[in-house]
């Protein structure tokens, strides 16, 4: 759902027409100024940036002054939180999620609404459809409502968007750049190896994925197919792009790869779904083409949904404990809003082993 409109708090002290900010190549006219901008201009930390503005007791007045002074000249307009909004005890926090039909987001609202509420904090939840075009308008509009962001993007420009306003942001499932203060990193190279292993145990030498094609063409060292493929090599698996299949991220997505599969790929005896969604599509789907689950197919997902245990065989995951997630990401929020840069946190997939595989 979408944040009402917050209420108007007044802007820092400084002349009536501020300056131009700085020159945005990409549109050919000057920008707002960033966080950044005025600590480049005033030789200082983003951290010491903040702490001026909130009237923070770490810095000397001497740098205080130098800050702010730079801030005015650039015309710098704060997040509402640094403009002290907070203070007054409502502090808005957006969540934004890929998909709020997944399965997989309800147990990490809950957690992120707990954590929030136990801090009287309010929460308000964006979707962006698991579509990249829509991230930019949803992290436009939320800049403009809460004081701090939880989020779910692919895209990097929408990752610059939130922090150019100035808004603390926390990222999940994300890889974490220099620059973004927040992450909570859920650790696929270590539950892809648990998989895998379990899947040779089980006797399995042609292994296949299927992967969320939204995420399949964002390609990085730490995408999940690259990382099959990385570690089916270090077991002298013969898995090549070919035997990952690009798919939607829903039960049909995993019915139309397991289609394909089965036409490129016969010989494939097991399948490693991105998600607990994909591979139960995949594996009714088997049943179609007349394989018996596990005996000819085996299949694993990711997610641990409930859903998982409910059909028939359960499916084998690797479960991540998505209430934990949530509320990991607003401890690191709150160590942002204090001024603070906290360290990443790691949450590390756990197999469960069911009759899947």
């Amino acid at each position: 759902m979408s944040a009402p409109p917050g209420p108007t708090a007044p802007a820092p002290d400084g002349p009536e027409a501020p300056q131009a900010g700085p020159e945005d190549p990409q549109a050919g006219r000057s920008r707002p100024a960033t966080i950044d901008d005025v600590a480049r201009a005033a030789g200082v930390s983003r951290q010491t940036v903040s702490r001026a503005i909130n009237d923070k007791p770490e810095i000397g007045p001497l740098t205080r002054d130098r800050v702010l002074s730079v801030a005015r000249e650039m015309g710098y307009r704060p997040s509402r939180f640094a403009r002290g909004l907070a203070s007054r005890g409502v502090t808005s926090v957006g969540l934004v999620i890929a998909d709020v039909l997944n399965p997989f987001f309800p147990e990490v609202v809950a957690g992120v609404m707990e954590a929030a509420d136990e801090r009287d904090w309010q929460v308000a939840v964006y979707s962006t459809g698991a579509a990249l075009e829509r991230e930019m308008a949803v992290t436009r509009a939320l800049t403009q409502h809460v004081d701090a962001c939880v989020a779910f993007l692919l895209d990097e420009r929408a990752v610059d968007q939130v922090r150019a306003a100035g808004i603390p942001v926390v990222l999940v499932d994300h890889d974490r750049r220099q620059g973004v203060a927040g992450g909570v990193r859920i650790d696929f190279a270590s539950g892809i190896r648990q998989a895998i292993g379990h899947l040779i145990e089980r006797g399995h030498r042609h292994l296949a994925m299927f992967d969320d094609g939204a995420r399949h063409d964002t390609d990085s060292a730490g995408s999940r197919h690259t990382l099959f493929l990385d570690v089916a090599q270090e077991y002298g698996l013969p898995a090549r792009e070919g035997w990952v299949v690009p798919c939607d991220n829903s039960l049909q997505g995993g019915a139309r790869a397991m289609d394909l599969l089965v036409e490129s790929r016969p010989e494939a005896t097991a399948v490693l779904a991105y998600n607990d969604l994909i591979g139960i599509g995949a594996m009714r789907r088997a049943r179609d083409h007349g394989r018996s689950v596990p005996d000819d197919c085996a299949f694993v997902g990711c997610d641990g949904l409930t859903l998982g245990e409910l059909v028939d065989p359960p499916l084998t995951t690797l479960h991540i404990d998505k209430r934990h997630l949530g509320r990991a990401a607003v401890r690191q929020l709150d160590a942002l809003l204090s001024g603070k840069e906290p360290a990443e946190t790691v949450i590390v997939p756990r197999l469960v082993v069911r009759a899947s595989s």
